[in-house]
Protein backbone atom coordinates (compact mmCIF):
# COMPACT_ATOMS: atom_id res chain seq x y z
CA UNK A 1 0.00 0.00 0.00
CA UNK A 2 0.82 3.48 -0.66
CA UNK A 3 2.02 5.56 2.36
CA UNK A 4 1.92 9.03 3.00
CA UNK A 5 3.83 11.48 6.23
CA UNK A 6 1.56 14.33 7.62
CA UNK A 7 4.32 15.89 9.19
CA UNK A 8 2.69 19.28 10.15
CA UNK A 9 -1.26 19.40 11.47
CA UNK A 10 -3.69 18.96 8.74
CA UNK A 11 -7.84 18.89 9.00
CA UNK A 12 -9.06 15.53 9.71
CA UNK A 13 -11.36 15.61 7.02
CA UNK A 14 -8.37 16.46 4.30
CA UNK A 15 -6.56 13.50 6.67
CA UNK A 16 -9.47 10.74 6.25
CA UNK A 17 -9.99 12.15 2.14
CA UNK A 18 -6.29 10.46 1.52
CA UNK A 19 -7.71 7.38 3.23
CA UNK A 20 -10.76 7.11 1.90
CA UNK A 21 -8.32 7.12 -1.59
CA UNK A 22 -6.76 4.02 -0.29
CA UNK A 23 -3.37 5.32 0.88
CA UNK A 24 -2.25 5.03 4.29
CA UNK A 25 -1.47 8.03 6.25
CA UNK A 26 0.56 8.45 9.32
CA UNK A 27 0.37 11.99 10.80
CA UNK A 28 3.54 12.55 12.69
CA UNK A 29 4.20 16.15 13.54
CA UNK A 30 7.00 17.92 15.47
CA UNK A 31 9.37 15.84 13.86
CA UNK A 32 13.27 17.19 14.19
CA UNK A 33 14.79 17.55 10.82
CA UNK A 34 16.98 14.43 12.34
CA UNK A 35 14.36 12.19 12.74
CA UNK A 36 12.35 13.22 9.81
CA UNK A 37 15.51 11.80 7.70
CA UNK A 38 15.16 8.76 9.69
CA UNK A 39 11.59 8.73 9.29
CA UNK A 40 10.62 9.45 5.70
CA UNK A 41 12.49 6.30 3.59
CA UNK A 42 9.42 4.14 3.49
CA UNK A 43 6.81 6.76 2.25
CA UNK A 44 5.69 7.57 -1.10
CA UNK A 45 4.05 11.45 -0.23
CA UNK A 46 4.78 13.52 2.07
CA UNK A 47 2.76 16.79 3.22
CA UNK A 48 3.73 19.90 5.56
CA UNK A 49 2.64 23.23 6.21
CA UNK A 50 5.20 25.37 7.21
CA UNK A 51 6.49 24.22 10.41
CA UNK A 52 8.32 21.12 8.89
CA UNK A 53 11.27 21.62 6.25
CA UNK A 54 11.90 19.38 3.21
CA UNK A 55 15.75 19.67 2.90
CA UNK A 56 17.70 17.93 0.26
CA UNK A 57 18.85 15.36 3.27
CA UNK A 58 15.36 14.53 3.69
CA UNK A 59 14.58 13.96 0.15
CA UNK A 60 17.36 12.07 -0.33
CA UNK A 61 16.36 9.74 2.22
CA UNK A 62 12.60 9.12 0.82
CA UNK A 63 13.88 6.48 -1.75
CA UNK A 64 10.08 5.99 -2.41
CA UNK A 65 9.07 10.19 -2.76
CA UNK A 66 6.89 10.49 -5.66
CA UNK A 67 5.29 13.94 -4.42
CA UNK A 68 5.32 16.12 -1.80
CA UNK A 69 2.85 18.59 -0.73
CA UNK A 70 2.78 22.13 1.25
CA UNK A 71 -0.75 23.25 2.66
CA UNK A 72 0.04 26.64 2.33
CA UNK A 73 1.29 29.42 0.28
CA UNK A 74 4.98 29.58 -1.10
CA UNK A 75 7.37 26.51 -1.14
CA UNK A 76 10.42 28.12 0.76
CA UNK A 77 10.37 25.38 3.22
CA UNK A 78 11.14 22.78 0.51
CA UNK A 79 13.90 22.23 -1.29
CA UNK A 80 12.40 22.51 -4.98
CA UNK A 81 15.48 21.69 -6.56
CA UNK A 82 16.44 18.55 -4.74
CA UNK A 83 12.92 17.36 -5.99
CA UNK A 84 13.49 18.31 -9.33
CA UNK A 85 16.14 16.17 -9.38
CA UNK A 86 14.44 13.36 -8.67
CA UNK A 87 10.87 14.30 -10.26
CA UNK A 88 9.14 14.28 -7.43
CA UNK A 89 6.00 16.22 -7.96
CA UNK A 90 5.95 19.47 -5.67
CA UNK A 91 2.67 21.65 -5.03
CA UNK A 92 1.15 24.26 -2.63
CA UNK A 93 -2.21 26.05 -2.39
CA UNK A 94 -1.25 29.12 -3.61
CA UNK A 95 -5.23 30.32 -3.96
CA UNK A 96 -6.68 28.40 -0.61
CA UNK A 97 -5.50 30.75 2.28
CA UNK A 98 -5.67 34.33 -0.07
CA UNK A 99 -8.93 35.63 1.94
CA UNK A 100 -7.38 34.77 5.14
CA UNK A 101 -4.55 36.49 4.60
CA UNK A 102 -6.24 39.68 3.33
CA UNK A 103 -8.75 39.86 5.65
CA UNK A 104 -5.38 39.60 8.39
CA UNK A 105 -3.69 42.65 6.33
CA UNK A 106 -7.11 44.54 6.03
CA UNK A 107 -7.47 44.14 9.86
CA UNK A 108 -3.56 44.84 11.05
CA UNK A 109 -4.41 47.84 9.04
CA UNK A 110 -7.40 48.81 10.56
CA UNK A 111 -6.15 48.38 14.01
CA UNK A 112 -3.27 50.21 13.60
CA UNK A 113 -5.01 53.47 12.14
CA UNK A 114 -7.60 53.41 14.63
CA UNK A 115 -4.97 52.45 17.97
CA UNK A 116 -7.71 49.78 19.17
CA UNK A 117 -4.95 48.03 20.85
CA UNK A 118 -3.55 50.67 23.27
CA UNK A 119 -7.29 51.84 23.23
CA UNK A 120 -8.30 48.88 24.43
CA UNK A 121 -5.63 48.61 27.33
CA UNK A 122 -5.99 52.11 28.28
CA UNK A 123 -10.07 51.03 28.84
CA UNK A 124 -9.60 48.08 30.24
CA UNK A 125 -7.69 49.87 33.16
CA UNK A 126 -10.92 51.77 33.25
CA UNK A 127 -9.24 54.78 32.10
CA UNK A 128 -11.46 56.78 29.54
CA UNK A 129 -8.45 58.89 27.21
CA UNK A 130 -10.63 59.63 23.87
CA UNK A 131 -7.84 62.47 23.34
CA UNK A 132 -5.00 60.01 23.53
CA UNK A 133 -6.57 57.68 20.58
CA UNK A 134 -7.31 59.87 18.00
CA UNK A 135 -6.47 58.04 14.82
CA UNK A 136 -6.98 57.91 10.79
CA UNK A 137 -9.52 56.86 7.97
CA UNK A 138 -8.32 54.20 5.79
CA UNK A 139 -10.46 56.08 3.10
CA UNK A 140 -8.67 58.63 0.66
CA UNK A 141 -5.63 56.87 1.71
CA UNK A 142 -2.85 55.39 -0.75
CA UNK A 143 -1.92 51.63 -0.22
CA UNK A 144 1.26 50.69 -1.94
CA UNK A 145 1.45 46.75 -2.61
CA UNK A 146 5.02 45.25 -2.91
CA UNK A 147 3.57 42.67 -5.46
CA UNK A 148 0.79 41.77 -7.17
CA UNK A 149 -0.13 37.32 -6.59
CA UNK A 150 -3.33 36.15 -5.57
CA UNK A 151 -2.86 37.55 -1.99
CA UNK A 152 -2.18 41.18 -3.16
CA UNK A 153 -5.43 41.19 -5.61
CA UNK A 154 -7.34 39.80 -2.72
CA UNK A 155 -6.24 42.94 -0.46
CA UNK A 156 -6.68 45.28 -3.26
CA UNK A 157 -10.22 44.40 -3.79
CA UNK A 158 -10.97 44.84 -0.49
CA UNK A 159 -9.04 48.12 0.19
CA UNK A 160 -10.84 49.47 -3.29
CA UNK A 161 -13.90 48.58 -1.34
CA UNK A 162 -12.56 50.99 1.70
CA UNK A 163 -12.10 53.95 -0.59
CA UNK A 164 -8.31 53.76 -0.56
CA UNK A 165 -6.42 53.83 -3.76
CA UNK A 166 -4.27 51.47 -4.48
CA UNK A 167 -0.61 51.29 -6.11
CA UNK A 168 1.71 48.45 -6.85
CA UNK A 169 5.18 47.50 -7.39
CA UNK A 170 5.94 43.93 -9.16
CA UNK A 171 8.60 42.72 -11.62
CA UNK A 172 6.52 42.53 -14.50
CA UNK A 173 5.55 46.78 -14.78
CA UNK A 174 2.77 45.84 -17.49
CA UNK A 175 -0.71 46.48 -16.85
CA UNK A 176 -3.59 43.53 -17.01
CA UNK A 177 -6.96 43.15 -16.93
CA UNK A 178 -6.79 42.44 -13.05
CA UNK A 179 -4.89 46.02 -12.76
CA UNK A 180 -7.60 47.37 -14.55
CA UNK A 181 -10.27 46.16 -12.90
CA UNK A 182 -8.55 46.76 -9.59
CA UNK A 183 -7.52 50.64 -10.47
CA UNK A 184 -4.07 49.19 -9.36
CA UNK A 185 -1.73 51.68 -11.08
CA UNK A 186 1.84 50.67 -11.42
CA UNK A 187 5.19 52.35 -10.74
CA UNK A 188 8.36 51.52 -9.16
CA UNK A 189 9.41 50.43 -5.64
CA UNK A 190 10.71 54.11 -5.19
CA UNK A 191 7.78 56.06 -6.41
CA UNK A 192 5.36 53.64 -4.19
CA UNK A 193 7.37 54.16 -1.09
CA UNK A 194 7.29 57.95 -1.06
CA UNK A 195 3.30 58.20 -1.67
CA UNK A 196 2.10 55.08 0.26
CA UNK A 197 0.08 55.69 3.69
CA UNK A 198 0.26 51.83 3.94
CA UNK A 199 2.81 49.85 2.40
CA UNK A 200 2.00 46.26 2.66
CA UNK A 201 4.31 43.49 1.71
CA UNK A 202 3.72 40.52 -0.45
CA UNK A 203 6.43 38.82 -1.83
CA UNK A 204 7.84 35.77 -1.80
CA UNK A 205 11.75 34.92 0.27
CA UNK A 206 14.07 34.18 -2.09
CA UNK A 207 17.76 35.63 -2.90
CA UNK A 208 16.52 38.91 -4.80
CA UNK A 209 13.74 40.10 -1.70
CA UNK A 210 16.13 39.32 0.68
CA UNK A 211 16.21 42.87 3.44
CA UNK A 212 14.48 44.48 0.32
CA UNK A 213 12.82 46.85 2.76
CA UNK A 214 16.11 48.11 4.77
CA UNK A 215 17.22 51.62 5.98
CA UNK A 216 17.49 53.33 2.71
CA UNK A 217 14.22 52.21 1.87
CA UNK A 218 12.54 53.17 5.17
CA UNK A 219 14.22 56.85 4.45
CA UNK A 220 12.45 57.13 1.59
CA UNK A 221 9.03 55.92 3.01
CA UNK A 222 6.46 58.70 3.09
CA UNK A 223 6.89 60.34 6.88
CA UNK A 224 3.90 58.36 8.82
CA UNK A 225 2.78 55.55 7.31
CA UNK A 226 2.29 52.16 7.93
CA UNK A 227 3.73 49.14 7.05
CA UNK A 228 2.13 45.73 7.29
CA UNK A 229 4.02 41.91 6.46
CA UNK A 230 2.10 38.79 6.38
CA UNK A 231 3.80 37.56 3.45
CA UNK A 232 7.81 36.13 4.33
CA UNK A 233 10.17 36.88 6.97
CA UNK A 234 13.29 38.21 5.54
CA UNK A 235 12.22 40.60 3.41
CA UNK A 236 12.20 43.26 5.91
CA UNK A 237 15.18 44.00 7.58
CA UNK A 238 13.75 43.81 11.46
CA UNK A 239 16.32 46.49 12.87
CA UNK A 240 16.06 48.72 10.26
CA UNK A 241 12.08 48.59 10.82
CA UNK A 242 12.47 48.94 14.89
CA UNK A 243 14.61 52.39 14.23
CA UNK A 244 12.61 53.86 11.89
CA UNK A 245 9.35 53.06 14.28
CA UNK A 246 11.52 54.33 17.02
CA UNK A 247 12.64 57.39 15.44
CA UNK A 248 9.01 58.23 14.44
CA UNK A 249 9.20 58.67 10.84
CA UNK A 250 6.72 55.31 10.65
CA UNK A 251 3.59 55.70 12.29
CA UNK A 252 3.71 51.94 12.91
CA UNK A 253 3.63 48.33 11.56
CA UNK A 254 1.45 45.03 11.58
CA UNK A 255 4.17 42.28 11.48
CA UNK A 256 2.68 38.57 11.13
CA UNK A 257 6.30 37.10 10.06
CA UNK A 258 9.66 37.02 11.09
CA UNK A 259 13.26 36.51 10.02
CA UNK A 260 13.41 33.57 12.55
CA UNK A 261 10.37 31.78 13.70
CA UNK A 262 9.41 31.61 16.49
CA UNK A 263 10.44 35.35 16.94
CA UNK A 264 13.41 35.06 19.31
CA UNK A 265 13.68 37.12 22.94
CA UNK A 266 16.21 39.71 21.35
CA UNK A 267 14.53 40.64 18.00
CA UNK A 268 14.68 44.39 17.62
CA UNK A 269 11.20 44.44 16.83
CA UNK A 270 10.24 43.37 19.87
CA UNK A 271 11.03 46.37 21.90
CA UNK A 272 9.54 48.94 19.01
CA UNK A 273 6.44 50.90 19.49
CA UNK A 274 3.39 51.27 17.79
CA UNK A 275 3.85 47.84 16.31
CA UNK A 276 1.52 44.86 16.49
CA UNK A 277 3.18 41.15 16.30
CA UNK A 278 1.13 38.20 15.47
CA UNK A 279 2.87 34.69 15.02
CA UNK A 280 2.47 33.73 11.22
CA UNK A 281 -1.29 33.52 11.74
CA UNK A 282 -2.23 34.66 8.03
CA UNK A 283 -3.46 31.45 6.91
CA UNK A 284 -4.66 30.39 10.34
CA UNK A 285 -8.63 30.40 9.61
CA UNK A 286 -10.92 27.39 9.86
CA UNK A 287 -12.06 27.61 6.21
CA UNK A 288 -9.07 28.79 4.75
CA UNK A 289 -6.75 25.54 6.54
CA UNK A 290 -10.29 23.08 5.36
CA UNK A 291 -9.40 24.79 1.85
CA UNK A 292 -5.57 23.79 1.66
CA UNK A 293 -6.16 20.78 3.67
CA UNK A 294 -8.81 19.67 0.54
CA UNK A 295 -6.58 20.78 -2.15
CA UNK A 296 -3.39 19.21 -0.83
CA UNK A 297 -4.95 16.10 -0.47
CA UNK A 298 -6.35 15.70 -4.08
CA UNK A 299 -2.99 16.43 -4.88
CA UNK A 300 -1.21 13.74 -3.75
CA UNK A 301 -4.24 11.34 -4.20
CA UNK A 302 -4.17 12.31 -7.96
CA UNK A 303 0.07 11.42 -7.93
CA UNK A 304 -0.69 8.42 -5.58
CA UNK A 305 -3.44 6.48 -5.67
CA UNK A 306 -4.59 7.08 -9.14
Amino acid sequence: MLRVLVCDALPAESVEKMKKAGLMVDVLTGLSPEALVQTIPPYHGVVVRSATRITREAIAAGKNLRAIGRAGVGLDNVDVAAAKERDIAVANTPSATAISVAELTIGLMLALARRILPAHGSTSKAQWDKKSFEGVELHGKTLGLVGLGTIAKAVALRARALGMSVVCNRKRMIADDDTHRLGIELMSLEHLLAQSDFVSIHVPLTLSTQNLLGPAQFAAMKKGAFLINCSRGGVVNEEALAEALKSGSLAGAGIDVFSEEPIQPGNPILSAPNVILTPHIGASTAQGQLRAGSEIAEFIIQKLAR
